[in-house]
């Protein structure tokens, strides 16, 4: 186990599945040092292309019980993560200074044993570089020091508009990843295959709203003029008279 651990904790109680992240991660990591991220026929019928980052929405519950569930989901970096010793030319390994799970493409062959040892589903071939890819969390953004300190982030955590997503290490218990985890009842996605998930998610919780009387009174329009809408007179000008069209 690596002295810090760096991860995401997500809380699905916010997230709203409207895809930030995902266009977020492809947009920085498509240039930087783990892309090219590429496309093949992203318009088309049946698109395809390379992602670090996915959120899957499906419904749970039964009708009219239902609810929409948003499940973002990328490389977990376990901290026994089973697609380091199946790769047969060492292109995948754990750093020990901070937890982050790599793939050196130089070192990568495109065997996709790592992809079949991940029971999560998070690698992924690139069909122009034939090589594996996954998150890399943005290691070359959250260690670059021209960055303000504010923006050395992944850059996921940075656009989620409803800060579904926080970043920090797992190992430390004052950080804000930590707390999450231990007040919201943080867990790890699937535990029983010995992976410890560093990524941790927090529960959906059910919200109780209590509606009183008084809010359900409809409250008049205050466009509204001694019971009348407001109406232009009738010499009055329309838009096609004024409009330059």
């Amino acid at each position: 186990m690596s002295k810090r651990q760096l991860a995401l904790v997500i809380d699905l109680n916010v997230c709203v599945g409207c895809h930030a992240c995902v266009t977020s991660c492809k947009e920085w990591n498509g240039a930087g040092a783990a892309g090219p991220m590429s496309d093949q026929q992203p318009w088309g019928a049946d698109p395809s292309g390379t992602f670090f980052n996915r959120v899957q929405t499906f419904e749970v519950g039964e009708y009219p019980d239902t609810q929409t569930v948003h499940f973002p989901k990328s490389c977990l970096h376990c901290e026994e993560p089973p697609c380091v010793p199946v790769c047969p030319t060492g292109a995948s390994y754990k750093r020990a200074e901070d937890g982050i799970v790599l793939v050196d493409y130089d070192k990568c062959i495109g065997c996709k044993y790592c992809s079949w040892a991940c029971p999560y589903g998070a690698r992924e071939v690139d069909a122009q570089q034939k090589v594996m890819k996954k998150c890399t969390l943005c290691v070359d953004r959250i260690y670059d020091a021209r960055l303000p300190e504010a923006d050395r982030l992944p850059a996921c955590v940075k656009a989620c508009p409803t800060s579904a997503r926080i970043f920090g290490d797992i190992h430390d218990p004052q950080s804000a990843a930590s707390v999450a985890i231990r007040e919201h009842g943080g867990y790890a996605l699937m535990p029983e295959w010995g992976t410890k998930p560093a990524n941790h998610y927090l529960p959906r919780r059910i919200t109780r709203i209590r509606i009183h009387d008084d809010e359900l009174v409809r409250a008049d329009n205050p466009l509204r003029v001694e019971g009348h809408p407001p109406r232009p007179a009738p010499d009055a000008a329309t838009l096609d008279d004024v409009a330059p069209w």
